[in-house]
């Protein structure tokens, strides 16, 4: 060995022992099962009722054998799924690096992240209970959380579970989580859609729906006459109508007004009024959204006003983004913090 090697290995190994390096950051491990939804079974849209569910388990869950762990039920968009937001295909955010990256970080508490893929014939639930769609309130609030609760080391309880989601997703969670305040304590919004009626007022989109016929086209349709169509699936539901099984709100481009009136019910906004006993049930409420996101930031702003006027406590901030460039920083930094504060832990 050379003089110039020796003194090379010397510095090294000086500098390991004086310097070591940090060892990794823990990840989570994640899981992905079927679920059988009997609520969702026999739906006209002929979807499976075995749903793909994909599970984070915090890095501790692995070593730690006898810990229990309350459970967050996050809820992905319109046309996302829960293999997009897993990191098994190539999309906008990879939710177990998210979450890892501040694994260990003040304020954040190791929790059970569950997602069920919402993503239909339509592209979309609504997580709504429709004939045609399924009863997707029940699959998520009964049938989901008893075999999260059956299989995985929970806490299962009401005050350990929390729901969130991000737009299609941060509806859903609203909408179960207002009635649902016995299975899930907290819920946290991320950039909700459909809270208002003005919503679902793209005519454009409206009448384009009406030349889709066959269940092939559906595919080659724009985002706004999916969300049309979804829509009208979940909150219009027709069994005499094949091949969707829905009534539309519009024919011939005029605007029914029965089928409008049916879908506007189903707005956040329309029907709070009739849940607020259950809403103040809840342990803690909080939503967001970007600045950018025009109509969805309209819509949470009456959301926050409506909340204030029930003197229902809860937070609610607008920050600088749009629907998507901010979420996986608010999930680090706001929702994250938000059920390790108000989650119960063993």
């Amino acid at each position: 060995m050379t003089c110039l090697l020796r003194i090379f290995l010397l510095v090294f190994l000086t500098s390991y022992l004086i310097f070591p390096t940090h060892a990794q950051s823990p990840v989570g491990k994640v899981e992905r099962v079927k679920v059988h939804g009997t609520s969702l079974e026999g739906n006209l849209s002929n979807d499976s009722p075995d749903r793909d569910v994909s599970i984070y388990l915090p890095p501790s869950y692995q070593t730690d054998e006898d810990r229990r762990y309350p459970v967050v039920y996050l809820l992905h968009g319109f046309t996302d799924s829960d293999s997009q937001w897993f990191g098994l295909e190539e999309h906008w955010i990879n939710l177990p690096e998210v979450v890892d990256q501040v694994q260990g970080d003040e304020g954040i508490r190791e929790v059970i992240i569950v997602m069920p893929n919402a993503n239909t014939r339509f592209k979309g639930s609504m997580y709504s209970s429709s004939a045609t769609v399924g009863d997707w309130e029940t699959f998520v609030a009964e049938e989901l959380v008893a075999y999260i609760d059956d299989h995985y080391r929970t806490i299962p309880q009401a005050g350990s579970r929390g729901l969130s989601g991000h737009s299609m997703g941060g509806y859903g969670t609203i909408r179960i989580g207002m009635q649902y305040p016995q299975v899930f304590s907290s819920i946290y919004l991320l950039s909700p859609c459909c809270m208002s009626p003005r919503d679902d007022g793209n005519t454009d989109a409206m009448q384009q729906a009406e030349a889709v016929n066959t269940v092939q086209e559906i595919d080659e349709q724009s985002f706004f006459v999916l969300a049309t169509l979804a829509s009208a699936a979940a909150w219009a539901p027709n069994p005499k109508k094949p091949p969707f099984y829905m009534d539309l709100p519009t024919q011939d481009g005029e605007v029914l007004q029965e089928v409008a009136q049916k879908m506007a019910a189903n707005a956040t906004l329309v029907v709070i009024d009739q849940h607020i006993a259950k809403l103040k049930q809840l342990n803690a409420i909080a939503f967001d959204v970007g600045n950018e996101d025009r109509g969805i930031a309209t819509a949470s702003k009456e959301l926050d006003q409506v909340l204030t006027d029930y003197d229902i406590d809860h937070s609610f901030e607008v920050y600088e983004g749009d629907h998507i460039n901010g979420i996986a920083g608010r999930i680090q930094t706001h929702m994250l913090p938000f059920f390790s504060k108000h989650l119960t832990f063993e």
